[in-house]
């Protein structure tokens, strides 16, 4: 499932490509055909992503939420704008230009495209399709996918925890701190809860967890403030890493060396996702993998150590 840094990423690709822009919008699927023609011809003012939903606006105060789910992604073709930071370390995607796709979901990767006329046409179970006059947009397999208002709007956004991408002030670390600190829940299974924190999915859980130095199993309640403040500020960056490279790089400390191995390969990204049974690169003992929330949870035990006066 796409977390927090992609539904930015794809946000900042429609505010470069399309906010600005009258768009003509259909569903080559037919399974969006309504709601298509509800918003077709109309200028999209701004997008916007909290968490793992993202919100276009468009004129007459109608708003495209999508929410990408499991399996849902965007394609874009034409002139598609670069979101990457200039960098000798991360590089870039490169500069506005023709004939181009790129995909994004929860791994976004270019995909040079060949078509001889524009727009190309829709490949696959396209539920939307907007085009401008340079650039086309295609949605795939999205979970959630309506035109909604404003009022609409403002009421999803009311049932989502802070994300710091959107929001990263005093308030919202005030808000994640409270909320987790009135729960007896696991703080692996909170970080998951997209109305306690908006945007953190699997590999950030566990990423997270592993940087703070807390077993998952810690109950929200028994977490100091500070912790939890350090925990958020840690969020704040990591996801600004994220929307920047395009990358989830949660690894401090790497030599030039290293830090190449890990843009090359996502394997060596990571301090404990996806390597059971592999040694702790800080301690040796071997990572374990168990199910928390229906979902694979990655720890060291012995990092992860619960504090002496604290049970599960």
């Amino acid at each position: 499932m796409p977390e927090g840094h992609s539904v930015h990423r794809i946000a900042l690709q429609f505010e470069r490509d399309f906010v600005g822009h009258t768009a003509a919008v259909s569903s080559p699927q037919g399974r969006f055909a309504e709601g298509a023609a509800e918003i077709d011809g109309l200028r999209m003012l701004s997008s916007r992503a909290i968490g793992k939903q993202m919100f276009l606006e468009l004129e007459n105060d109608r708003w495209l939420r999508i929410h990408l789910g499991l399996y849902g992604a965007w394609e874009f073709f034409g002139t598609v704008s670069s979101i990457n930071e200039e960098s000798e370390t991360y590089g870039s995607i490169g500069a506005p230009r023709r004939r181009r796709a790129v995909r994004m979901a929860e791994n976004d990767t270019e995909k040079p495209s060949d078509f001889d006329t524009f727009p190309p046409e829709p490949v696959g179970q396209v539920r939307v399709r907007l085009v401008t006059d340079e650039t086309v947009a295609d949605l795939r397999g999205p979970t959630a996918c309506e035109v909604i208002d404003s009022a609409q709007v403002a009421l999803a956004i009311e049932k989502l925890g802070p994300d710091p991408a959107d929001d990263s002030s005093k308030a919202a670390e005030d808000r994640f701190v409270k909320r987790i600190r009135t729960k007896p829940t696991p703080i692996g299974l909170l970080l998951m809860d997209q109305s306690v924190v908006a945007g953190i999915g699997n590999v950030y859980r566990a990423e997270l967890l592993f940087r703070a130095r807390l077993d998952p199993h810690t109950p929200g309640k028994a977490i100091s403030v500070p912790r939890l403040r350090a925990l958020w500020q840690d969020w704040v960056y990591l996801l600004d890493i994220g929307i920047r490279t395009g990358m989830m790089l949660t690894r401090d400390g790497l030599s030039p060396a290293e830090q190449k191995k890990a843009v090359r390969s996502r394997a060596d990204r990571y301090w404990v996702y996806k390597r059971e049974g592999l040694p702790c690169l800080v301690c040796g003992t071997n990572i374990l993998l168990e199910e928390m929330g229906a979902r694979k949870l990655y720890w060291c035990p012995k990092d992860q150590k619960l504090p002496r006066n604290v049970t599960r």
